[in-house]
């Protein structure tokens, strides 16, 4: 089995474990970041797994991964939301009454997309040895290295397009980033470059917060009187992702070079 093969697997297995973890926070209701950490753990899951999803498993247990992304999604943004207004005071706002959060916790935990993620993730390593048996899997390091001079090349490419969107720039920035920390023997970035690319994906989350915020607004009264100052910092933190965007992009080119 290659070393490459061999990292695969062993992260499989611990992000099994990391998974399972979670699984037991969110049903105890332990803490306050275990959703935030199944979704972090799935999201690294992803990045592991996106440069050999063409084996037939794996795509099943990307499949998996991005269905529990779509369950809790909308659920993590509420979550930020109410821990926003808390921290600005607003607690008749933003606090959801224990028996809500308990709700939301137990309804991930018992859910049918975590439980098919870690069934798929169960049987993935084994899988993934056939698929390298079977020789769909002939060069694992050479379709890792593939896929992330892809990503680093799209990422480029959008930063360079004067019209860029930042949704997608948010996109391709995590799969950049994410990858980078799947695969960190392949050193595709050096420390400054991953200081700038968390840096500007924080900047653009903080972005897309007041984003999605503004949207709630128009749909829920009682958050509409939060509607200016959200705009304000929309605008603010709009500038603030412009200027890292350019300064990634101004990095990515000299590590063309």
């Amino acid at each position: 089995m290659s070393a490459m093969l061999d990292h695969l697997v062993t992260q499989l297995f611990s992000l099994h474990v990391r998974l399972m973890a979670c699984r037991e926070r969110l049903a105890a209701n332990t803490d306050s970041e275990a959703l935030h950490d199944l979704r972090t753990s799935t999201r690294r899951l992803r990045s592991l797994i996106r440069p050999v999803r063409e084996v037939p498993a794996i795509a099943q247990l990307e499949d998996a991964a991005r269905a529990l992304g779509r369950l809790t999604t909308p659920l993590r943004d509420r979550e930020v939301l109410a821990a926003h207004l808390l921290e600005q005071g607003h607690s008749l706002a933003g606090q959801p009454s224990l028996a809500e959060q308990e709700q939301t916790f137990a309804k991930v935990a018992d859910s049918a997309e975590l439980a098919r993620l870690l069934t798929v993730l169960d049987a993935a390593p084994a899988l993934l040895r056939v698929a390298r048996r079977d020789k769909l899997l002939p060069k694992p390091s050479a379709q890792v290295e593939k896929r992330l001079r892809k990503q680093w090349r799209k990422l480029r490419e959008a930063l360079e397009d004067p019209a860029h969107d930042r949704h997608r720039l948010r996109l391709l920035i995590k799969r950049v980033r994410y990858g980078d920390e799947a695969f960190p023997q392949l050193d595709h970035a050096g420390k400054k470059l991953r200081a700038l690319l968390k840096r500007a994906q924080s900047d653009l989350g903080d972005w897309h917060d007041r984003l999605q915020w503004l949207l709630q607004a128009e749909r829920e009264q009682a958050l509409a009187p939060f509607a200016e100052r959200w705009q304000r910092e929309l605008h603010r933190f709009e500038g603030k992702a412009d200027v890292t965007l350019e300064q990634l992009g101004a990095a990515l080119v000299r590590r063309r070079h």
